[in-house]
């Protein structure tokens, strides 16, 4: 149709030409005086209008602004409640973590310390302490050969004080027992 209207009836596959023609300008051109004054008082309205438009996208604009200012800081204050959340979480989970191993190695502790046990009631058992004598102390059971025996009269060997026993004196007690504890520490 482009083509129809130029007069090219060369090729048709081509859809977009470069014709001055086509072009259209990026202005208006003036036109004749006469609409020049009717144009000159609408250019002033519209330029007053122009300005309320203009005030009222910066109203616009402010309000908007204002909002995705809002907006913004909740994103913001969402984020960093999410950030707190996955921060104290990382801290009881590494916490955790630490909790854990320490239980383990109480475990291997424990299991050694059993095992220590039972080697030092092995070591206090009567037999080991048997077999260690007669290993590294060449000790042996006593036999008869080694036996010897004592004859001892039937004579009693303690002898009873029979004055301390019998004692008839005019003393009070109270000063027999400071002369016992004079005898004890031998203070004369």
């Amino acid at each position: 149709m482009a083509n129809r209207v130029y007069g090219y009836q060369g090729y048709k596959g081509y859809q977009f030409e470069t014709s001055p023609k086509k072009l259209q300008p990026e202005y208006e051109p003036e036109q004749k005086s006469e609409t020049k004054k009717v144009n000159k008082s609408a250019k002033k309205k519209s330029n007053k209008q122009e300005s309320q438009k203009s005030k009222q996208t910066v109203k616009i604009s402010k309000e908007e602004l204002n909002r995705k200012a809002k907006l913004v800081c909740y994103i913001l204050f969402g984020f960093t409640v999410l950030f707190t959340i996955s921060y104290r979480n990382s801290i009881i989970n590494e916490k955790f973590n630490q909790k854990e191993s320490l239980k383990s190695e109480l475990a291997e502790i424990q299991k050694v310390n059993e095992q220590i046990e039972v080697g030092i009631e092995n070591q206090l058992n009567l037999t080991s302490v048997e077999q260690l004598a007669k290993e590294k102390l060449g000790m042996n059971k006593l036999n008869n050969s080694q036996k010897v025996y004592i004859n001892l009269p039937k004579k009693e060997y303690v002898e009873a004080k029979s004055e301390s026993l019998i004692k008839v004196n005019n003393q009070n007690t109270f000063s027999d027992i400071v002369n016992n504890i004079k005898q004890f520490f031998n203070i004369n």
